[in-house]
């Protein structure tokens, strides 16, 4: 292992030890060439000229002064997100600027990515890369993302990433949005993905974040679900994620049904869940600039970092702490990982982390 990524892979294991924030979420823009029904990002584009949607989107230099501001803080997980990331004409010095100082996770469709852009991400100092695809079948996963080529687009990305990738299929991964519409092939999937030699990763759909809107196409899946990927869990090693996720999942499921009509839980219920940690130890950072808690709190931003100090906001994110702390709406991937190793985490998460997420 380079001698950077030890340091950084010290730096991240103390911070999260000493309790310090260690998780950022940036959608580097919401620019998108797909139209995916569960998404609320590609009908929120930059504010500007319609000519040049690019215009108010975060600039170089400020990535720059975040990796700063967060480096003040500690070393993070920074998720690199869009929209389409790829869209950027600058993705690759974006992720240079935030790999320096920390670890940085691209999230892509794919669509974009080219044997050359996969060689320059990686030696930018990217450490994990994941790839969209939904469905083990082409007809399904084409419809999803409403453009014919994507399943080809996206396993042929894969496959770029991997051959580019300092330590191949360590570093390169499928991420799956788990839907009632999927949850039952997701063991065909797992099989794609074990034989290509990647890792896979999921999320539950997120339905109730502040810009969230129902879509009767898009549902998340009985409770049954979650007891089905708790097994292939154990089944699969190249699943890289934590078991803790998928035991709470079920719990979550099993609560749809008692949900007030504003998507809370009476408090009775709302104990079976743990108390949300976002915006102590985890944070996101959109497009423009604006912080809030989280990826579902993306409406509700506590300022923005062109106008204060990410110190200055995190406090504000802090002082948040009561009204998130009672929120119950999500159980996405985000939520997951900052349950998992927030507050210092657990033995049995720390042994998970170690032996199912690194890269060396």
């Amino acid at each position: 292992m380079k001698l950077d990524v030890l340091k950084k892979d010290l730096r991240f294991a103390a911070g999260v030890a000493r309790k310090k924030p260690f998780n950022c979420l940036i959608q580097v823009t919401n620019r998108c060439n797909m139209k995916c029904s569960f998404c609320d990002f590609w009908p929120n584009p930059a504010r500007g000229n319609a000519a040049d949607p690019a215009e108010h989107e975060l600039s170089l230099a400020e990535f720059e002064s975040i990796a700063v501001q967060l480096d003040r803080m500690g070393c993070f997980l920074v998720s690199i997100e869009g929209g389409e990331p790829l869209i950027r004409k600058d993705i690759v010095e974006v992720v240079r600027v935030l790999s320096r100082r920390h670890i940085t996770a691209l999230f892509t469709s794919g669509w974009h990515m080219t044997p050359e852009k996969a060689e320059a991400l990686f030696a930018a100092g990217l450490t994990h890369a994941s790839v969209s695809i939904d469905y083990p079948d082409e007809a399904r996963h084409d419809a999803k993302r409403r453009i014919a080529g994507t399943t080809g687009r996206a396993w042929a990305a894969v496959d770029m990433l991997k051959a580019a990738a300092p330590r191949g299929g360590k570093q390169v991964n499928v991420m799956t949005v788990i839907l009632d519409s999927n949850w039952q092939s997701l063991a065909e999937l797992f099989e794609q993905t074990r034989r290509r030699g990647v890792g896979q990763q999921l999320t539950l759909l997120s339905t109730m974040g502040t810009r969230r809107v129902s879509s009767a196409e898009d549902r998340l899946p009985p409770p049954e679900a979650a007891s089905s990927l708790a097994s292939l869990w154990k089944r699969y090693p190249h699943v890289r994620f934590f078991r803790e996720y998928f035991d709470v999942m079920q719990a979550f499921l099993e609560l749809e049904s008692v949900r007030d009509h504003d998507g809370s839980l009476p408090k009775a219920f709302a104990s079976r869940l743990p108390t949300c940690r976002a915006g102590a130890q985890s944070f996101n950072i959109d497009h423009l600039g604006n912080v809030s808690s989280c990826i579902e709190r993306i409406g509700k931003p506590v300022g923005s970092i062109r106008r204060h100090s990410l110190s200055t906001l995190h406090q504000r994110l802090l002082a948040e702490q009561a009204e998130i702390a009672e929120c119950q709406q999500c159980w996405t991937a985000c939520r997951g990982f900052q349950q998992a190793i927030g507050d210092g985490g657990s033995v049995k998460n720390w042994l998970d982390m170690s032996l199912r997420t690194r890269t060396d």
